[in-house]
């Protein structure tokens, strides 16, 4: 019967160990696409991804070769307070890592100091009433203890440390990556609004040339009052419009201020319009399969779902004993100066089993809770990745689209420019009224401005796919 034990002792090992361990992580089923939707659409612009190593790696904003932007990005690397939040909680992250990693090394310290203290009596066997003498001692020696991993708590717990810091270390670089898209996009919309400005100025002193040659043609009798206030309505009604586009300018400013890490007071941003002539770059959609390898988000949940997966073993293991070794030598005695002698030596040797046996149900409850969490770090997983292939989705079908809307509002400015310069004709003429030429010119200037606020959201919504895509193609 002892023979058929032991035999059977590394079996109910191996199952002991088996049931306490973390269990092993099965990848989440989410089913990628081909290729994306958005990007067949439009087979002539979007490509598979092709290799990019000339260009260094990240610096996703070079690709619109702007100086200012680059400079306004590298400022705001170094400066932004949430970048620099999100740094420390790196730094935090690592630091636990450190903490869990040094469990696995045997703890070594030294215990020095004088103790002074009576016994009792019935302590060391003696009558009740017997003087004790008050006793003094001196005591100096080295400690050391070490918990012998044996069913994995150590272990799996260093690996959700190590998971936690790596998921730290991903939700930086989405942070970094979406401070990046922060300051372009605000920097395009404060270009797109110094151009929608630029045109409004114009349109001011075109209404204001119109006013005075009205003014002159009122004066000489050649022209009604009517048309005259018609005009004065006009100029009014644009410098109206110029003056809330300047307020959303200096809001603009301020929103890339906090981003630089500046008070709003300390910058001011030259103007900078995007002209019709500013070109901007063809981002390759790739394929879907690498958008789960660049996302930084993503690549935070899945760390999530490790350091979850290894807490379940951390969970299971309490179940189980824990076995501490301790050990302790030096020397104890009543005078300091014989402390360290030979004869005074002391030493300790000890290995301590526990195990808990009625915990009220504690630890199968927090085992529970570590499987639900590892089931919400999977289906926050999940959501990632959905939430990932919509948005870049969403951002080529912008581009399409927006590419539609600059052809045909090309179209649209030409043939409002050809319609205001025969209302102008025809009013010279006398064939028409100045109605007419009010019409056309606010329907010139109406196109004319959607040109601009258009070529604005194609700059924007191309970071915006960049930053999708995971800041890199």
């Amino acid at each position: 019967m002892m023979i058929r034990s032991l035999h059977t002792l590394p079996i109910v090992a191996a199952l002991v160990l088996a049931g306490c361990a973390a269990p092993v992580l099965q990848d989440p089923k989410i089913e990628v696409p081909s290729g994306f939707k958005e990007a067949a659409v439009d087979e002539g612009r979007w490509k598979p991804a092709e290799p990019a190593e000339a260009q260094p790696r990240g610096e996703w904003w070079k690709v619109f070769n702007d100086g200012t932007l680059n400079r306004l990005i590298d400022d705001a690397t170094a400066a932004n307070a949430n970048l620099a939040a999100a740094a420390a909680r790196v730094k935090q992250a690592r630091a636990i890592a450190g903490i869990a990693e040094a469990d696995r090394i045997p703890s070594v310290g030294i215990e020095a100091g004088p103790q002074r203290g009576r016994a009792s009596p019935v302590s060391l066997g003696l009558p009740e009433g017997t003087p004790m003498p008050v006793v003094t001692s001196y005591t100096a020696r080295l400690t050391a203890s070490y918990e012998v991993d044996l069913f994995g708590r150590v272990g799996n717990n260093v690996s959700a440390a190590q998971a936690d810091a790596a998921a730290g270390e991903a939700t930086f670089r989405s942070v970094l990556l979406a401070l990046q898209a922060d300051v372009a996009q605000t920097y395009f919309r404060l270009r797109a609004t110094d151009a929608e400005l630029a045109f409004l100025r114009e349109t001011v002193r075109l209404r204001e040339e119109n006013v005075r040659i009205n003014q002159r043609r009122f004066d000489l009798g050649d022209l009604g009052e009517l048309d005259l206030a018609r005009s004065k309505t006009e100029l009014s009604t644009t410098r109206s419009e110029a003056i809330a586009l300047e307020r959303q300018r200096a809001q603009l400013e301020h929103a890339l201020a906090v981003l630089l890490g500046k008070p709003a007071a300390a910058f001011s941003a030259d103007s900078n319009p995007l002209l019709a002539s500013s070109t901007l770059p063809g981002i390759p959609a790739g394929l879907p399969s690498a958008l789960l390898e660049r996302r930084p988000d993503i690549a935070a949940a899945q760390r999530a779902m490790i350091a979850a997966n290894a807490r379940i073993g951390v969970a299971k293991s309490a179940m189980f004993p824990a076995l501490r070794l301790t050990a302790a030598g030096g020397g104890e005695s009543a005078d300091l100066s014989d402390v360290f002698k030979w004869s005074s030596r002391t030493w300790l040797v000890g290995a301590l089993l526990s195990m808990p046996i009625i915990d009220g149900g504690r630890n199968r409850a927090n085992i529970s809770r570590a499987e639900a969490a590892l089931e919400e770090s999977v289906a926050g997983y999940r959501q990632s990745v959905l939430t990932a292939f919509a948005e870049v989705e969403d951002n080529l079908a912008g581009l399409r689209t927006l590419a539609g809307q600059a052809q045909a509002i090309d179209e649209a400015v030409a043939s409002a420019r050809r319609s205001t310069d025969l209302a102008g004709k025809l009013y010279e003429a006398g064939r028409s009224s100045y109605l007419d030429v009010i019409d056309a010119q606010r329907n010139l200037a109406a196109v004319e401005r959607s040109a601009v606020q258009l070529r604005g959201a194609r700059a924007t919504t191309t970071v915006a796919l960049i930053r999708s895509l995971g800041g890199g193609w």
